[in-house]
């Protein structure tokens, strides 16, 4: 049985001091020391699986193990962000080509013949959905004024944008 004055929770008492003291100068910051501190206390109350002989070693090589661990997350997590935010204002780095935003040939003539699928279902459709669909999607009415237009209730809108999207679906797909 081990005794009590060379458990982990004993030694983290006895060296409390001196580890947030390494910690400080190690981080630099007070509050990040104390985190540092904290995180090695709950590690420390955890079962271990064998005896430590240098527990005082030990817990100070478990407070640089977290150090260096809060340090990779921090540069992780810096690069991620100038990741995303050169890539959402377009920068591109020295050395680095820039990436060509237009669009291929094959996707060009696959938009062109959507858009022609589009405007043949547009055709296609029963005279008071389509009139209902131009005014509200492509003119950007809302149904209200939709049915101010067509004479009729929001509700019968809102069947004829339900009938218009039906038809115009089933032409995309096939």
């Amino acid at each position: 049985m081990t005794k009590p004055e060379t458990t982990l929770e004993a030694l983290y008492g006895v060296h409390r001091q001196e580890l947030l003291r390494f910690l400080v100068a190690r981080t630099g910051d007070p509050a990040d020391a104390e985190d540092i501190l904290q995180e090695l206390w709950i590690k420390a109350m955890q079962p271990g699986s064998a005896p430590i002989a240098h527990g005082r070693a030990y817990l100070y090589r478990m407070a640089q193990n977290l150090i260096v661990d809060r340090l990779r997350e921090t540069q992780r997590r810096m690069r991620r962000d100038r990741a995303w935010s050169d890539q959402s204002v377009g920068f591109v780095a020295a050395g680095q080509e820039p990436a060509d935003e237009a669009m291929g040939a094959e996707d060009i003539m696959l938009e062109r013949e959507e858009a022609a699928r589009l405007a043949s279902a547009l055709g296609t459709l029963p005279d008071g959905a389509r009139r209902a669909f131009e005014l509200h999607r492509i003119q950007g009415l809302s149904h209200g004024e939709v049915a101010a237009r067509l004479g009729i209730s929001k509700s019968g809108v809102e069947k004829h944008m339900a009938v218009a999207m039906k038809y115009l679906r089933r032409a995309m797909l096939d």
